[in-house]
């Protein structure tokens, strides 16, 4: 499968069709067990001690004991009787997320990696096939780091709701890439190459490649880090403008900013419009996507309008495999004429080939072998009803 391939991921999900089979069937009910962990006994000691205090009217001490109960996890992290495994694959890449300890995360990594090699051939990559502890570290899964979110600070209707909760982040690494083809000298620079085209063409090129990064990360929810790229990407541009007409920045900011109405409220970003009479105008736009989470997001871009054009007629014609002067079916060749003025040099008393093209008014007659020699000897061929 080549790298990057329109059928790449269809071929990897052919392939590996086997690889889901062994871990939805084998490996997922193996190391899935319980309904839910056990509380935690040290949790459990301290919420009899907080009610004891209560019930004393211990003030302080209620407050105390509340605070060791915050750092605390409420049911037991290390509990044997609990184990969770979840899949997800995308082509070649796929990720595993288990909740158990770390010696039999190794023994799941082994068991895949021995199914490969064995059933299907592969090898899994030592450098990219790691180990991460979800809650200390960062996994990386098709341009994300996925990691789980802990904070006893944080409260949400007087529980630490966010604990245990996976979430998505984008990569700093990927945003320094990213920008990095805009700078120069740790500076937003123009793009010369881009200084040859109209003000729609530079403000359609930066606004489509911003709105696609922007739009593949709106899952994260720190997708505001994108920040960065945007000034860097919106300076560039605006100095990319700047430099075809020979302006100031500040003049073109001005001449292109606009603020255009979004389900989020009015929202400021950049537009290069074409008038066209007696149609909608051309709208250009940069930076009208806020970097706000969506945790729904789809990718909203316009879609090409696909016109299903129908076959040529020569085509029809041809795949009809019938001669156009004798009627007789087999195999048929193509007679062609420059142009349908020529056909008037033969006078009024055109062949039969030559007043069927007149006819069809076309430059083109599907003829048979016999026909078609009888064409070019200058004869006509068999009669042919008028």
């Amino acid at each position: 499968a080549p790298q990057g391939g329109v059928a790449s991921p269809i071929l990897s999900s052919i392939y590996l069709h086997k690889l889901d089979q062994l871990v939805e069937t084998v490996l997922i009910p193996e190391y899935t067990r319980g309904n839910r962990r056990a509380r935690n006994p040290a949790y459990l000691d301290l919420q009899n001690q907080l009610a004891k205090a209560r019930r004393r009217g211990d003030r302080p001490s209620a407050r105390a004991l509340r605070r060791r109960m915050v750092s605390l996890p409420s049911a037991d992290p290390d509990d044997p009787g609990y184990r969770r495994l979840r899949y997800c694959r995308y082509a070649d890449d796929h990720l595993p997320g288990f909740t158990g300890p770390k010696t039999e995360a190794a023994e799941i990594k082994q068991r895949l990696a021995e199914f490969l090699r064995d059933e299907l051939k592969l090898e899994l990559s030592q450098d990219k096939t790691l180990i991460t502890h979800a809650r200390t570290g960062a996994a990386r899964f098709l341009g994300y780091e996925i990691t789980v979110q802990h904070n006893d600070t944080k409260k949400t209707g007087r529980y630490r709701r966010v604990n245990g909760q996976v979430a998505l982040r984008v990569p700093l690494d990927v945003i320094k890439a990213k920008s990095a083809l805009y700078l120069h000298r740790g500076q937003p620079a123009k793009q010369t190459a881009l200084t040859n085209g109209d003000d729609y063409t530079i403000v359609s090129v930066y606004g489509a490649i911003y709105r696609g990064i922007v739009q593949y990360y709106l899952l994260a929810g720190d997708v505001y880090r994108l920040h960065r790229l945007r000034w860097v990407m919106e300076t560039s541009m605006l100095k990319t403008l700047a430099g075809k007409h020979r302006s100031p920045v500040s003049k073109m900011a001005a001449k292109h900013k606009a603020k255009i109405q979004t389900p989020h409220g009015l929202r400021t970003c950049f537009e290069a419009r074409i008038e066209r009479d007696g149609r909608q105008p051309l709208v250009a736009r940069f930076g009208e996507t806020p970097l706000h989470r969506k945790k729904m997001a789809t990718v909203v871009d316009r879609q090409p309008i696909r016109v299903d054009y129908p076959h040529k007629e020569l085509i029809t014609r041809l795949l009809a495999d019938t001669c156009e002067i004798c009627q007789q079916s087999g195999e048929v060749q193509v007679h062609h004429i420059r142009k349908l003025a020529d056909l008037g040099k033969h006078g009024p008393f055109q062949p039969l080939w030559a007043k069927t093209m007149a006819n069809r008014r076309r430059k083109t007659l599907v003829v048979c072998a016999s026909c078609h020699d009888q064409v070019h000897a200058g004869q006509s061929a068999a009669p042919l009803t008028q």
